[in-house]
């Protein structure tokens, strides 16, 4: 029965609670908050873990279908011993006994906190209850006593206890006084940046800037909540690097295997040209040799039969050397003593040395092969981060024309009418892409063929569109340009000179935003042409087109975004 009655107590106790609240605020009272607090500095936080029940934090919180939260064994409790279901803070009532689930989050929330906050801070006692103290609801520093609920209804209806300035529950409240005179801190003295009581406020700091506590503490809590702010927009722009990064992680890992992918069948391919080549040298050698026998069995014959015929002439020599037949000696001796048809053999042999000249022929062949295979390789690689560009027209040069589909810019030496506008270059030849880019790879493709001066690559978005513009990356264009039909620049702050194997028919632009990346290529030959390396991108990059001026029809050609081709 004393089980009950105590529990029926505690549920009564949270509706006096709210209904106390409630009467304060009806009766005007200051800053009335009859909802207790751990903690002075996390008073807030404290609240809303705070189970209106027991008053101590949250363990296992359930939720009321009404929002209201409790612990699961207090609200179990107090519905275990009452025959109707209400919620014990705003007294709606249910049907049929709620089904009640802990709330997770709310769980983890308030064991972070009481972790963050061990040990636990002692509950404070109400001064006035003189058999079983009751957990007091508010203190008042004027009267130096924390009262609980029924002691604390004087302050709220005696008026001359009305005018005490209540705080949540402390244990020390000689610290809300003022040590010299013994007087509630109800002031701050802003000059020295301390509280102060009122016999303060006319003595030694009766010429300082002096304001309410509630004033001082409200000025706090905004820039608090200012701070708040701040720190909260640090760590959402913290959060959104921390996304970036790893989407970067997860990008470069997804790159890193088709990289992978790519060099096992760069290699795979090198491999089967080496091995080809190898196999062709082999045959050459081998096919030198054969021939190399074949003109020693020829050799070797031909010595036999040469060897055959001075045998008998030996012979015969020999024979007549001891002849007693002297007039058949003088009639043979002059054919005998003539030269024989014989080769002269000095000087002829067999090579027994493969060429080097062979060697030298196989391995610039096979260098040439690798050379080739590697540059496949690349293009291919780079080929597919293609992206469609369209040219944007209100970026355009006013003199410049572009084609309906976006895809075609030439000059042609007349004004078109372009509205002039913020986006478009009202000094030079330029139209930039309609879409920029901002991470990640792109590539494209641009057929200057038949042109003589032109200028292209990527800008970014803050690009000097007005007046002068100096063709570097310090002014934000990474360029490639022609001058003169026959002359190649990299437009860097001091423009680098190109020397390449022939006229350029197609360029290829990659961009790599995060490596910093900025690579030209020449589509035909798949060779690499400039690269702009190390580069610091932090805006969006624009595909960038200059076909220059038309030079009375003999730089008349447009420049095309091409479509890739992968079989180029």
């Amino acid at each position: 029965m004393f089980a009950h009655a105590f529990v029926r107590k505690i549920y009564e106790s949270a509706a006096d609670t709210h209904r106390a609240k409630s009467l304060g605020e009806s009766r005007g009272t200051r800053s009335l908050d009859i909802s207790p607090s751990l903690t002075p500095s996390t008073g807030l936080l404290t609240e809303e873990l705070q189970c209106s029940i027991c008053l101590d934090v949250f363990t296992n919180p359930v939720t009321t279908p009404c929002g209201h939260n409790f612990c699961k064994t207090c609200l179990k409790e107090c519905w275990d011993n009452s025959q109707d279901y209400n919620c014990p803070m705003c007294k709606k009532s249910f049907n049929q006994k709620p089904e009640l689930k802990v709330n997770t989050t709310l769980r983890a929330i308030a064991d972070h906190y009481k972790k963050r906050n061990h040990p636990k801070i002692p509950k404070v006692l109400c001064d006035i209850c003189t058999e079983t103290k009751r957990r007091a609801l508010k203190s008042c520093p004027a009267c130096q006593s924390s009262f609980c609920e029924t002691h604390l209804e004087r302050h709220l209806s005696v008026p001359g206890l009305k005018q005490h300035k209540l705080i949540n529950p402390v244990k020390n409240l000689q610290d809300h006084l003022c040590q010299k005179h013994n007087k509630p801190l109800e002031l701050f003295c802003r000059d020295d940046q301390t509280c102060v009581c009122v016999i303060c406020s006319v003595g030694e700091h009766r010429t300082h800037n002096n304001v309410s506590v509630d004033e001082e503490s409200e000025k706090k809590k905004t820039h608090l909540k200012k701070t708040r702010t701040d720190v909260q927009r640090m760590i959402q722009d913290r959060m959104k690097k921390t996304e970036e990064i790893q989407h970067s992680v997860k990008l470069r890992k997804k790159n890193t295997e088709r990289e992978k992918a790519d060099c096992v069948e760069l290699f795979t391919d090198l491999i089967r040209s080496i091995e080809s080549c190898q196999s062709e040298l082999l045959e050459v050698v081998e096919q030198k040799q054969k021939a190399a026998e074949k003109k020693a069995e020829e050799l070797i014959k031909e010595l036999k039969q040469e060897i055959a015929v001075l045998r008998r002439r030996d012979a015969e020599l020999e024979q007549l050397s001891h002849t007693e037949d002297h007039l058949h000696l003088l009639q043979i001796y002059p054919s005998l003593c003539s030269p024989l048809n014989t080769k002269i053999w000095t000087g002829i042999s067999v090579n027994t040395c493969v060429s080097v000249d062979t060697l030298r022929r196989a391995l610039a062949q096979l260098q040439d092969t690798l050379d080739k295979k590697l540059n496949q390789s690349v293009m291919k690689r780079i080929q597919q981060y293609a992206v469609d560009v369209t040219l944007d027209p209100d970026t355009a040069h006013p003199e410049l024309i572009l084609s309906e589909d976006g895809k075609q810019v030439q000059h042609r030496n007349i004004n078109h009418g372009h509205s002039h506008n913020d986006k478009s270059f009202d000094k030079y030849l330029i139209v930039l892409g309609k879409e920029g880019f901002s991470s990640g790879r792109f590539y494209f493709e641009v057929q200057v063929k038949g042109k003589t001066q032109w200028n292209l690559g990527v800008a970014r978005e803050s690009i000097n569109r007005k007046g002068e513009l100096h063709l570097c990356p310090e002014n934000g264009n990474w360029t490639l340009w022609q001058i003169n039909g026959d002359t190649y620049q990299a437009c860097e702050s001091a423009p680098v000179s190109l020397s390449l194997n022939g006229k350029l028919q197609k360029v290829g632009v990659f961009v790599d935003y995060e490596e910093g990346l900025v690579s030209f290529y020449d589509v035909k030959s798949g060779s690499h042409i400039y690269s702009f390396t190390d580069q610091f991108f932090t805006e969006k990059l624009y595909p960038y087109v200059c076909p220059w001026t038309n030079d009375k029809g003999k730089n008349s050609a447009p420049l095309i975004i091409s479509p890739v081709s992968y079989n180029e």
